[in-house]
C-alpha cells in the first residue's frame, strides 16, 4: 500500500471510531436524561437527546477526552414541555441540568 492509501484509510478508520463513539455517547445520555426524569417524576419526552456542541476538553488525570453535550425535553403533567441538558465528559456525566425548573442536578455519587 502507498502512503496516500493508509492515510484514507487511517481516516476512513478515525470517522467509523467517531461514529461508533458518538452513538455511546448518544445513549449515555439518554440514559442519564430518562434516570434523571425518573428521579425528579418528570416525563422524559420524545426518549431521545439532541447534539448541542462538541470539543476536546483534558480529564482529571490529564488525558484528552471529548465534552458532549445534549438537549432533552421533558415535562412535568403531560401538557407542558421543559428543555433539560446533559454533558458528557468521555463517557462520564459532568452536569445534567433540569432547567425549565429552575434547580440543577448533579450526577449519582457526585
Amino acid at each position: 500500500m502507498s502512503l496516500p492509501e493508509l492515510l484514507v484509510l487511517l481516516a476512513l478508520m478515525l470517522l467509523v471510531w467517531f461514529w461508533f463513539d458518538s452513538l455511546k455517547a448518544r445513549e449515555a445520555g439518554v440514559a442519564a436524561a430518562r434516570a434523571a426524569c425518573r428521579r425528579e417524576g418528570l416525563q422524559f419526552l420524545d426518549e431521545t437527546v439532541v447534539g448541542r456542541g462538541l470539543r476536546p476538553v483534558r480529564d482529571d488525570d490529564g488525558r484528552l477526552v471529548l465534552r458532549r453535550a445534549f438537549d432533552f425535553d421533558y415535562s412535568r403533567s403531560g401538557y407542558d414541555r421543559y428543555r433539560g441538558a446533559v454533558v458528557l465528559q468521555g463517557r462520564e456525566v459532568v452536569l445534567l441540568d433540569l432547567g425549565g425548573e429552575g434547580r440543577e442536578t448533579l450526577p449519582p455519587g457526585a
